[in-house]
């Protein structure tokens, strides 16, 4: 009898031994030793080695539970971890930017619940919640005799399953001895912390619900349209039902099963009086009625700036032991609120403004059309086209028959020709970020086109051309020949930078070459300055994250940058040449307003000299009173002491405008997301498409007062005309 009993006992710890999952490299040695030398004494059992052996192995296993007991969840953490406390990210001036929460729940408290619920949730879940002290052992035994003979079966309480939703990572999921004993602990732990109520209403808010709905109060509204305090005893019993396995009893892609589970719950509440009596068998006759609406968290005042944030801040609180969802971190920004909200506005204004531009440009009789060769090409790198393909349809085909679908040419149209747009400010003085708008809508197009974007800025970066030059002595008055230039490049090829006007073969001051943005002049001044050394002034003045080729085209802005870093250059320009790291945070508080720490601005780097940087902001005055950018005067009736540059590179795909005040340096970028889209000569101009932005921003901002209308650039100053005999004249060999 003993060795047939000892046989069995021995197979059963041999798979009890299998599923430890050792936690550390000697603990893991002593538990398999002992174990080792009890399934010895089996080998040849006698009853005197059964005695012994279940005498030792209850001992051994107490030392396993201690021994996991320091790696599950302190009391600390599950203190915290009941209510959310997400991280409140502020404005300059006290607004609510945003709140970062871990996932789309709302915490609604247990009153706010149905009490339906709560029933359906104990008589199917955990009969005996209000009696255990987090494991109910009468059902633990069953399972695990259940488990034991090869019926698997589950025996977690509520507080256990809680437990799970809570510590994923620590306690794992896996079918083993060793998370069973973690999910265990970690119970007791928190019935020591919660009381019952306290456990219910954390389970109930943090148990998932599929559609990437948390908690119960985002699953009311997203299977049913209402709020968790209005569910019926229908619906909450469908809801509790889920539990068991989402994706198995989703309600709107397996009704039938959903029903079923649904029915299994008001019979286990009929079955321990949570209904009145005769009330079972007409519910359980009732359909299945669902109103999926899925819940998306509503984006913040400046949700791409918050998304750069949440990065910064989680690195942040990881070196010094935060949570950015749980501590109750409150983050003050530079971002000012009422700035966001006037950029948030001149982008939507502009871009929609666009938008009637592009739909007639591109439209099904147009340029989406079938039989346009670069929509042919948009149709090829589609899904259906690949389908289309992988069926064994030819090219023409397979181009055939979606082209004459026209709901694919509509979205796919639609998809490739949505106007898209940059914008950001900051204070030249600290280096503040105070607006920061990454793309028209952030719930359609979250990409952010001012950190993350990088395109030709064009134009706009030929100021850091003249300030090299100026930083070497050159004077506004100064003048090179307007005239064609060839330039040669590596190998035998040769730079021909042109000009919408043709040469005129007379000499061109650097003044009016920049306030007209004439091309040839300042690629013979990059030819003196040398690529070089521009590619090392733009990187000192805050082009510090893209690469710059230092190609005699780099004039013209061929290498492709963020629109942040070219604002933050043109900041350093407006703050006399001193370079300043932008900055998005001044301090972080704890929930009791004590301040954890502070973030001054960086210290100044003086990237350009003072006076070559005084000397380029009054030459890009003129950019704005009789050049490229004289819209900002004559179209939006800006008077302020500003300065700027337009930016439009090759075939229309980008553009661009930068306006610097002495109080705000701002810029946007406007396009296509696909640069082979473009609005044409006329609108695709950096002056009718980038500028509108900008001026229409500075517009609210300067009535508003936000920013002062009367301050200038100090000291002012604006060199004197150069007698004609002594102005100087660059002259260039012919190349």
């Amino acid at each position: 009898m003993y060795r047939r009993y000892g046989s069995l006992f021995r197979e059963r710890c041999a798979q009890w031994l299998g599923r430890i999952q050792p936690l550390t490299a000697a603990g893991s040695t002593i538990v398999r030793l002992a174990f080792g030398r009890a399934l010895g004494r089996l080998r040849r059992p006698t009853r005197r080695g059964i005695v012994l052996t279940l005498v030792a192995l209850p001992a051994i296993f107490l030392l396993y539970v201690l021994a996991l007991v320091p790696l599950t969840p302190s009391i600390g953490n599950i203190r915290k971890a009941r209510v959310d406390q997400p991280a409140l990210i502020v404005s300059a001036d006290g607004k609510l930017l945003e709140q970062f929460k871990p996932v789309n729940r709302e915490w609604v408290s247990l009153r706010q619940i149905s009490p339906y619920m709560v029933d359906a949730l104990i008589a199917t879940e955990d009969r005996r919640f209000y009696e255990h002290h987090g494991i109910d052992w009468t059902r633990t035994a069953s399972a695990a005799l259940h488990t034991f003979s090869g019926d698997r079966q589950g025996g977690s309480t509520i507080t256990q399953q809680l437990a799970r939703n809570l510590y994923p990572d620590e306690i794992g999921r896996a079918p083993t001895l060793t998370r069973k004993l973690r999910e265990a602990i970690t119970a007791l732990k928190i019935e020591a912390v919660y009381s019952k109520d306290q456990i219910l209403e954390t389970y109930l808010n943090t148990v998932p619900f599929l559609y990437n709905a948390y908690g119960v109060e985002m699953a009311a509204r997203t299977y049913f349209g209402k709020s968790a305090n209005q569910l019926d005893i229908l619906e909450c019993a469908t809801l509790v039902g889920m539990l068991k396995a989402n994706s198995t009893y989703n309600p709107v892609l397996n009704p039938e099963r959903a029903l079923q589970r649904r029915n299994t719950v008001l019979g286990q509440m009929d079955k321990y009086g949570k209904l009145k009596p005769d009330t079972y068998a007409w519910l359980k006759r009732q359909p299945m009625r669902v109103d999926l609406a899925l819940q998306t968290a509503p984006p913040g005042a400046a949700p791409h700036f918050s998304a750069q944030l949440r990065k910064w801040l989680i690195a942040w609180a990881d070196r010094n032991g935060y949570n950015i969802y749980a501590d109750g971190l409150v983050v003050r920004t530079t971002v000012d609120y009422r700035l966001q909200a006037m950029a948030t506005q001149a982008v939507a204004w502009q871009t929609s403004q666009l938008q009637w531009i592009a739909n007639d440009a591109w439209n099904e009789r147009t340029g989406c059309w079938p039989g346009n060769d670069l929509f042919q090409t948009f149709m090829r790198q589609t899904a259906e086209y690949r389908a289309a393909r992988d069926a064994g349809q030819s090219d023409q085909a397979a181009l055939r028959k979606l082209g004459m679908n026209p709901t694919f040419v509509r979205a796919l149209c639609r998809t490739k020709t949505q106007v898209q747009a940059g914008f950001v400010a900051i204070d030249p003085r600290n280096g503040d970020i105070k607006a920061w708008v990454g793309s028209r809508d952030f719930g359609e197009v979250p990409f952010d086109h001012v950190q993350q974007a990088r395109r030709q800025p064009g134009s706009t970066f030929k100021p850091f051309v003249y300030g090299a030059a100026f930083a070497d002595g050159a004077q506004p008055g100064d003048t090179i020949v307007d005239r064609n230039v060839a330039i040669p490049v590596s190998g035998q090829a040769e730079w021909r930078p042109t000009d919408a006007e043709p040469p005129t073969g007379r000499p061109m001051t650097l003044r009016d070459a920049l306030a007209y943005s004439r091309n040839r002049i300042t690629a013979q001044l990059m030819q003196k300055e040398r690529p070089e050394k521009v590619a090392r002034l733009a990187r000192a003045m805050g082009v510090r994250e893209s690469p710059l080729e230092p190609v005699p085209s780099l004039a013209l802005g061929t290498s492709p940058v963020t629109l942040k870093e070219m604002v933050s250059a043109y900041s350093t320009i407006a703050n006399r040449g001193a370079y300043l790291e932008p900055r998005m945070v001044t301090r972080i508080e704890n929930r009791d307003g004590k301040v954890l720490a502070e973030f001054a601005s960086v210290s100044p780097v003086q990237a350009l000299p003072a006076a070559a940087a005084q000397t380029l902001v009054d030459v890009m005055r003129d950019v704005v009173s009789r050049g490229t950018g004289a819209g900002i005067r004559t179209r939006f009736g800006i008077r302020a002491d500003v300065a700027g540059k337009t930016g439009t590179t090759q075939d229309n795909t980008d553009s661009w405008f930068i306006l610097m005040h002495p109080q705000l340096v701002a810029g946007a970028w406007v396009g296509f997301d696909d640069g082979r889209v473009t609005l044409g000569n006329y609108w695709g101009e950096g002056a009718r498409s980038a500028l509108p932005v900008v001026g229409a921003f500075y517009d609210m901002a300067l009535r508003t007062r936000v920013i002062d209308q009367d301050v200038r650039f100090s000291p002012e100053t604006r060199p004197r005309a150069v007698n004609a005999r002594k102005q100087r004249h660059f002259l260039f060999w012919r190349f």
